[in-house]
């Protein structure tokens, strides 16, 4: 009926006394061009080629040979921030994303997604016949809400990305990683015997979907995002490209950072007479550091480099790919990082990230001892700081601070058909923030944002479009004054100022203690000389710059809370029940992490109902991967536990075979004094087995459960995934005590970090 309201033609008796019309669909604008963002995670500002460093990225290098490159280009600290600004072109804290999509605050700057009163990039391109995907790293949903019960309304195909493949969540393994297809979950091609890496695999898909779209419809320009997952931990690639690097950075992060410093300042990267910043706190001269330290950090540097190069490679595919469907010239190209180098490697580096997290400080000389495991399936690897600087060179700090290291990142424009020939391969300085990205493509397009969409009044896009500099090197900055903030530490540029509060959590405002620092960035943009105390009439009006930018766009009420956000799980309505009992039925698809029974740092009785046959085995239930996680199966006849605390596994077997027939398996784990624990096995409610567990982990994994099965890489050294099931399993009943004060505090860590 509605199609038959909207009809504007004629009807009469028959045909001939009648006129037809036919509705047309929303088309751009002849010769549009096809636009393409593509994000990479955690990478410094001098870690591209072009950008300082000696890692090879000829590909990243080539797009800015041929088009822009922005050396004066921010972003947030954090990730779902980040993305939240640059699809939307607003403020993240406006539009509810002022930190990762896993928290929900109760404030509207922290929905846990994006607002939609905020419509994303490719919602307003594809009202406007756009074709749009998205590729890759989303994390702009709250977690629990990205299982296969959905709900789907914050997922990417429902925020105007008509195809989506990659995954939900802040990280995942590179080789077994967690996948999504458009609206539901699904299992990884191959696996990494037969050469799988999550980063190809998405520029193949990237591809296809291109090519659909160009071959059925060569009129339709397309959108796309393209979101890697590199380069955040786990650092991991090719076996080809980590022996590429080997030996590479023995030198170490002092020599390697001032050569990448001194090629930015030859090449005009950063203007002569920038400072080197001085080594943050924590990070040792490289002489002072043992042989030992020496290697380990070492291989850790040549994992990201590799996971860098490799990325480059995907990079280069995604360009030719479209060279040959002739769409290249004619593509808007915007390439740079969500934020900063990574910090969460700590001190040292890691090899297995989630031992951080349970707050267990790696040492290196146990951490040696696998060393050939860096990079590969078996590590989930994070370098240290000393080599987090180095990407940030010449800047100080990192990720999630509010400093140049957090947020000056590195970015680069392609666009043949729009960047004249006589500046292609030139540099931009003039100031550029994340959310002005999308309002310069609107510009380019010739296309302007609604203010209502589908019953939804639109904030406005506060974002500035910067297309007169992309033709004009000497055309001012649009962007005049921009505010930034994270885990409430603030900053403020205005022109050529920058007044930055490194905030220490649950510290007042007031206290004399926390310091506003004051940079003039024209002449120091690597913020080594505070001007605070020789300036209070310019930091005071910077301060009000804040307060005044932080009301405009919704960053208040300031919020420095981590642990604490993490205690209101279990609630009426959502997939963690007051009761914290768990019933699973299979089939089932894998769960996230957040949207499961966790069993870190708590009582838990796992019990499985059965219908056994004397040669029936597989995986009842398994949570993690093979570098750190918990599975319960039947093997030979017996119930086994393995226990695997990040390589060190505890294989518990029962003593007494499981009876034919329906019968209950059941395990108990239960944290002790310290960080240790036990797990018991139980058979129809009698004892079958029990063992001590030297360490109870307080955050397993970044990967959640299957039921039925082992999803991913296998958690046991026992069977091989999936290792399904081969007897009935009726149900899985999960049966959660209350969580540890530091096993809440774990999975703060853990979000904060890997986000």
């Amino acid at each position: 009926m509605a199609e038959r309201a909207e009809f504007k033609g004629r009807i009469g008796r028959t045909v001939a006394e009648s006129e037809p019309w036919f509705a047309e669909s929303p088309h751009p604008r002849e010769g549009a061009p096809n636009v393409l963002l593509i994000l990479l995670d955690d990478t410094g500002f001098a870690q591209f080629g072009c950008f300082g460093s000696d890692i090879e990225t000829p590909n990243i290098d080539a797009l800015a040979a041929n088009g822009l490159q922005f050396t004066n280009f921010h972003v947030t600290p954090l990730c779902s921030p980040t993305r939240a600004a640059l699809v939307t072109g607003r403020a993240p804290h406006a539009v509810g994303m002022r930190s990762v999509s896993n928290f929900v605050t109760g404030f509207p700057n922290q929905l846990g997604h994006i607002s939609n009163h905020a419509a994303t990039v490719g919602e307003v391109l594809g009202d406007a016949g756009y074709g749009t995907f998205c590729v890759g790293k989303w994390h702009l949903a709250p977690m629990e809400q990205c299982s296969a019960a959905g709900p789907f309304d914050q997922w990417p195909v429902a925020r105007g990305f008509q195809r989506f493949y990659g995954f939900l969540d802040g990280e995942t393994d590179q080789f077994h990683p967690e996948l999504v297809a458009d609206n539901h979950p699904i299992e990884p091609p191959s696996g990494p015997d037969e050469g799988y890496h999550l980063s190809e695999d998405l520029v193949d898909q990237a591809l296809r979907i291109i090519t659909d779209y160009k071959g059925v419809r060569p009129d339709r320009p397309f959108m796309g995002y393209v979101a890697f997952g590199a380069t955040h931990a786990p650092h991991q690639a090719p076996a080809e490209h980590m022996a590429k690097y080997r030996g590479r950075f023995d030198e170490g992060w002092d020599v390697v950072r001032e050569r990448w410093y001194e090629k930015q300042l030859a090449t005009g990267v950063i203007p002569a007479g920038t400072p080197l910043a001085p080594r943050n706190p924590g990070v040792k001269p490289w002489d002072e550091l043992d042989e030992t330290e020496k290697r380990l950090a070492s291989r850790l540097q040549e994992a990201f480099a590799a996971f860098l190069d490799h990325t480059d490679a995907q990079i280069g595919r995604l360009v030719e790919g479209l060279r040959r469907l002739g769409q290249l010239d004619n593509t808007v190209i915007v390439l740079h990082a969500d934020n900063g180098a990574s910090q969460e490697g700590g001190p040292f580096g890691v090899m297995h990230e989630m031992k951080f997290f349970n707050g267990i400080i790696e040492r290196p000389d146990e951490a040696i001892a696998r060393i050939d495991d860096i990079g590969g399936p078996n590590s989930h690897s994070n370098y240290p700081w000393g080599w987090a600087q180095c990407g940030n060179t010449p800047f100080k700090w990192y990720k999630q601070n509010t400093h140049e290291g957090g947020v000056h990142v590195p970015m680069v424009m392609h666009w043949p058909d729009g960047i004249p020939a006589d500046q292609r391969g030139t540099k931009r300085d003039q100031f550029v923030f994340v959310s002005d990205v999308v309002p310069t493509v609107y510009d380019i397009v010739g296309i302007e944002p609604p203010r209502e969409r589908r019953g939804f009044e639109q904030l406005p896009v506060t974002g500035i479009s910067f297309r007169s500099v992309i033709a004009d090197p000497t055309a001012p900055a649009t962007n005049r004054i921009q505010y930034m903030e994270n885990g409430g530490s603030l900053a403020i540029v205005v022109d050529e100022w920058k007044a930055v509060l490194k905030h220490t959590p649950g510290r007042d405002y007031d206290d004399a203690r926390e310091k506003w620092e004051l940079y003039h960035l024209a002449h120091d943009k690597s913020e080594c000389v505070d001007l605070a105390g020789a300036n209070p009439d310019k930091l005071a009006d910077m301060i009000a710059h804040w307060w005044d930018e932080a009301e405009r766009h919704g960053v208040l009420p300031l919020d420095d809370r981590g642990v604490a956000l993490f205690g209101a799980r279990f609630r009426r309505n959502s997939p963690h029940p007051e009761s914290r009992r768990y019933v699973y039925r299979p089939p089932m698809s894998p769960m996230p992490g957040q949207a499961s029974a966790g069993l870190g740092g708590r009582n838990v009785v796992l019990t499985a109902t059965v219908v056994h046959g004397e040669s029936d085995e597989g995986v009842l239930y398994a949570t993690g991967t093979q570098n750190s996680g918990f599975s319960m199966f039947v093997q030979g006849g017996r119930f086994i536990v393995d226990y695997n605390a990040f390589g060190d596994h505890t294989v518990l077997e029962s003593a007494v075979p499981v009876p034919s027939g329906r019968c209950e398996l059941a395990v108990r784990l239960c944290r002790g004094e310290g960080m240790a624990g036990s797990v018991e096995l139980l058979i129809d409610g009698a004892r079958a087995g029990s063992a001590d567990l030297a360490l109870y982990m307080r955050m397993m994994s970044s990967v959640g459960p299957s039921v039925g099965y082992d999803h991913g890489s296998p958690v046991s050294t026992r069977y091989e995934a999936p290792y399904h099931y081969t007897g009935m399993l009726e149900t899985v009943v999960i049966e959660a005590g209350q969580r540890s004060g530091d096993a809440v505090a774990a999975e703060a860590r853990s979000e904060m970090g890997r986000q």
